[in-house]
């Protein structure tokens, strides 16, 4: 069953209608998981940070091992001769993805210059502004570089995601907020997070054990030339419990205010909606 609705599909060099199946039975990313992906907006007629995207889903393929069989200006450019089969203003979620086709070495190495490639484009409407997200904390944490492949956007690392949700809907919560291997905190189960404290904006710092994502580096880019004073630091726990706003960073919906955690509450306070509107201020502007 597929996320979205209205669904088209770029596969073998043409544009299809609906979800149709892409991937063989003895494909590499079929058995042994060597897929990765990344996710774009479509909003108003805007793609914010497409080309981004682009170039992340193509460095995402070569710390796999897989060869890239586009470049990010094709991806971009097939993209958009995609989009253009959407009625105007439809919200589109865009989604360009390899996986490996041949083993290589033991059959474990995916095989060079064989890769599958496809985009996924599935209607998503945006939340609402004031949908917001209650976090607890959960077992899992994030792994890595040493343990796994933390520098990809691969579809691999999505299980342990999946056991972070799984543990923190057990608790009646919506989501996780996740420590890094020291105890530290990393992001939650699906984006980046933000806190802000007597005005000042924080986000854990990039330890590698994370994606630090497009949008987040927006967000900073904008708060930042907004005159606010935006740090990236090891940030522990309690730092959240003490904080006057939270929200959550990823390419889904952008801003996704944080109402909870484990108890201590929160309103969507003023630096969450100027982040929100800075960015689709930005998003408008001939630099999108």
């Amino acid at each position: 069953m597929a996320t979205g609705s209205n669904i088209k599909t770029y596969f073998d060099g043409a544009w299809h209608d609906g979800d149709v199946p892409i991937m063989r039975a003895a494909d590499h990313g079929a058995w042994l998981g060597t897929t990765v992906f990344d996710g774009a907006r479509h909003v108003d007629g805007l793609a914010p940070d497409l080309m981004a995207h682009c170039e992340r889903v193509n460095r995402s393929a070569a710390a796999l091992m897989l060869t890239p069989t586009h470049t990010a200006q094709e991806i971009f450019d097939i993209t958009w001769d995609g989009l253009k089969r959407y009625p105007k203003g439809t919200p589109v979620y865009i989604r360009p993805m390899y996986w490996g086709l041949d083993g290589g070495h033991m059959g474990i190495v995916p095989k060079e210059n064989a890769t599958g490639f496809a985009i996924c484009l599935e209607e998503i409407p945006m939340a609402a502004p004031e949908a917001a997200s209650r976090l607890t904390t959960t077992q899992f944490h994030r792994p890595v570089l040493a343990d796994n492949v933390t520098n990809a956007k691969a579809g691999c690392l999505y299980p342990n995601n999946a056991r972070m949700l799984a543990e923190a809907a057990s608790k009646g919560y919506d989501n996780a907020l996740v420590a890094d291997a020291l105890g530290n905190v990393a992001e939650t189960a699906t984006a980046n997070i933000f806190m802000v404290q007597d005005g000042v904006v924080f986000t854990p710092v990039a330890n590698g054990t994370f994606l630090s994502g497009i949008t987040r580096a927006r967000h900073i880019r904008n708060l930042r030339a907004d005159g606010y004073d935006v740090r990236e630091e090891v940030l522990g726990f309690d730092r959240f419990r003490e904080a006057d706003e939270v929200f959550m960073s990823g390419n889904l919906n952008k801003v996704t205010p944080v109402t909870e955690f484990d108890g201590t509450h929160y309103q969507i306070g003023p630096v969450t909606r100027k982040a929100r509107e800075l960015y689709w201020d930005w998003a408008q502007s001939a630099d999108a």
